[in-house]
């Protein structure tokens, strides 16, 4: 039904001249809003009741209790299905003829385009109701009527509760008819709430996997992707197959030698769970190596069924990639055998799941590899610097693999500490090689006790110097190809060499980089250090002052690794006590939000700026914070931060 409401600007109750009494809230889309909304309702009819208003001689505990189960509903599915800040309007109707007094409430939401859920739940396979879906039944049972009512960004559902007994006290006759279908609503609302449990039957497997076949496996095969952890997919393959096309589940997946372990059992009974692990533990099931992928007979686990029946139970190997990766097995009570049609889709199903297995193991032995490499790459441990606090985050691109920012703190000769970040072209395991050589290169250079200026030239050279070896390494290896051709060998050498083009070679090694020295000053000469620093192709590190001022440390140079005769430089300061030395890679600096990036208009310093009086570990937190919230796209690039802070 569509209804005409007006809203009104205060949010306590108010009672003006000629107009209905009336109360609302704005709330907001989160869990917090349903029980918020609940305790505004009491408190609006606890105020129309102190008001001694005619209608509250209607207002009711049982009353009350429908109001507030109403608009508990109502905000829950407005939180749940638009997930927009919620208007909630209450406010008291005068009886009119043929309609009584009625207190209406409307929740509104801000995504209209979203329809109003009220689809029949389904029961869970042991019978009971589910735990949701029923919000608009209770709705329907509890007021005389209801609606949705739309208007440009505005979806508003309200409903009528009317209210018995308000226009004078009530009396001890005999109840009236819409008393009675008042008393009726408390019978209704608790069959929504507590349907009798039916008993699901699978007379009809042919028809369901007619109809339904191909959407399951569409389910399966959605649900699977993505999914990183074996024992997940086991988890989620035991749920997707109880309780529709059987009644329990086990899953068992083989590591190292082919050695198996039960991952996962699950049973529409969740209460049998245990009892049936123990049963498949004691026999798991042996298959013959001829089966490949189909469905093998096997005996019922122990005697009987839980509930004491048995029935038919199958078994298939997980193969993926001609490898077995591990066993499914499944029953149905009261079966003399799994019927044809079942088996064919649990076949299809089973394909996928080991697909999904050996897609988690791959992608988890590489990430095992890279996070060891990881590990070798990136410092254990950064060394002290007396009189600096410093604060490091680094977050790698894609769920902590290796990649190509890196960074350093190191005591260098003489009372010296040694500082580094930077950032290799590219990122993932091509760019996490040239870190696993530049960074053993830096540390030997500033323990040799070259100057800063000096180190980066001869690390400029010696990235030039590899990358002219990884050419060369490339001809030959195109040379070799070509004589190997030339020769009849068919196929040259594998990989060198197609229909005559040479390989695209390896991409030049070049990266930026910050890198720089500290010397702590006495704390009789007002403490601090000073800090000789160059930046090689790197976004600029900043200088924040006590006051809040952000200034650049230093100017930038040319990238290393890409011009031969280039000389770099480098730029003394003091780092007094109290100031700030941010150092980032362009993780930070490129992040994108749409066509904008971080530090459009200086958006780096102006963050800076604003995390004036913070310690080091607050300011990488702060600036952290503000890179996350700047676009709600997950990180793209390898992001590394460092501070160092003069105490």
């Amino acid at each position: 039904m569509q209804r005409e409401t007006t809203y009104r600007s205060t949010h306590l109750p108010v009672t003006l001249p000629g107009a209905p009494p009336a109360a609302c809230t704005s709330l907001p889309g989160n869990p917090l809003a349903p029980g918020a909304a609940r305790r505004f309702v009491r408190a609006a009819l606890a105020e129309w009741t102190g008001l001694g208003l005619p209608a509250a001689a209607g207002f009711t505990d049982w009353f009350a209790d429908d109001a507030v189960v109403l608009v508990n509903e109502l905000v829950t599915n407005a939180v749940v299905h638009a997930g927009t800040t919620v208007e909630l309007v209450c406010h008291l109707e005068e009886a009119r003829e043929g309609d009584p007094a009625a207190l209406v409430l409307e929740v509104s939401d801000h995504h209209p385009t979203r329809v109003v859920r009220n689809e029949p739940a389904a029961l869970k396979s042991d019978g009971r109701g589910p735990e949701s879906g029923r919000g608009l039944h209770l709705i329907a049972a509890l007021s005389e009527r209801w609606g949705v009512t739309y208007r440009a960004g505005l979806k508003t559902v309200w409903a009528r509760i009317p209210i018995e007994g308000a226009s004078g006290p009530a009396t001890s006759a005999a109840p009236s008819d819409s008393a009675d279908q008042a008393l009726q609503r408390g019978p209704r609302s608790v069959e929504i709430l507590a349907p009798v449990p039916r008993r699901i039957t699978r007379e009809h497997d042919a028809d369901w996997i007619n109809r339904g076949a191909l959407s399951f496996l569409a389910e399966a095969s959605d649900l699977f992707t993505g999914q990183f952890d074996e024992d997940m997919v086991a988890a989620l393959a035991g749920q997707l197959l109880v309780p529709r096309l059987a009644d329990w589940c086990a899953v068992w997946l083989e590591g190292e030698g082919g050695v198996a372990r039960l991952s996962r059992v699950w049973h529409q009974r969740e209460s049998s769970i245990e009892e049936l692990r123990a049963r498949v533990e004691k026999e798991p099931p042996r298959l013959p190596d001829s089966a490949r992928g189909g469905p093998v007979p096997v005996p019922w686990p122990g005697e009987g069924d839980v509930d004491g029946c048995d029935g038919a139970a199958v078994a298939y190997r997980l193969i993926a990639g001609g490898r077995g990766v591990g066993t499914m097995m499944l029953g149905r009570a009261g079966l003399p055998r799994m019927p044809d049609e079942v088996t064919a889709l649990i076949e299809d199903f089973v394909r996928r799941v080991a697909v999904a297995v050996a897609a988690a193991r791959q992608y988890t032995q590489q990430v095992t590899i890279s996070r060891v490499l990881q590990r070798a790459l990136l410092p254990g441990r950064m060394a002290d610097i007396p009189g600096i606090e410093k604060a490091l985050v680094y977050q790698p691109r894609g769920q902590g693999l290796a990649g190509g920012d890196f960074y350093d703190v190191i005591a260098g000769p003489e009372g010296t500490w040694c500082f580094t970040l930077g950032d290799v072209q590219g990122n993932g395991p091509e760019a996490a090689v040239v870190t696993g050589l530049v960074r053993p290169w830096l540390r030997l250079l500033a323990r040799e006790g070259r100057g800063v200026g000096e180190l980066l030239d001869r690390l400029n050279r010696l990235l030039l110097d590899d990358a002219l070896e990884a050419v060369e390494a490339a001809a030959r290896l195109a040379a070799a190809t070509a004589a190997a051709s030339d020769a009849g060998i068919p196929g040259g050498l594998p990989g060198a060499v197609v229909g005559g083009t040479v390989p695209e070679g390896p991409q030049s090694r070049f990266l930026s980089l910050l890198y720089g020295e500290l010397v702590p000053l006495p704390a009789e000469t007002g403490g601090g250090a000073r800090c000789t620093l160059a930046c090689a192709g790197h976004p600029l590190p900043l200088i924040l002052r006590p006051d809040g001022s952000v200034r650049p440390a230093v100017a930038s140079q040319v990238l290393l690794g890409v011009v031969e005769d280039v000389a770099f430089e480098s730029e003394t300061f003091v780092l007094e006590t109290g100031d700030t030395l941010l150092c980032v890679t362009d993780g930070v600096t490129e992040r994108r939000s749409g066509r904008r990036m971080f530090d459009d208009g200086d958006g780096l310093a102006a963050a800076l700026g604003r995390c004036a009086g913070l310690s080091a570990q607050g300011i990488v937190e702060r600036i952290m914070r503000e890179v996350y919230d700047f676009s709600p796209v997950p990180l793209d690039d390898d992001v590394a931060l460092l501070v160092l802070q003069a105490q």
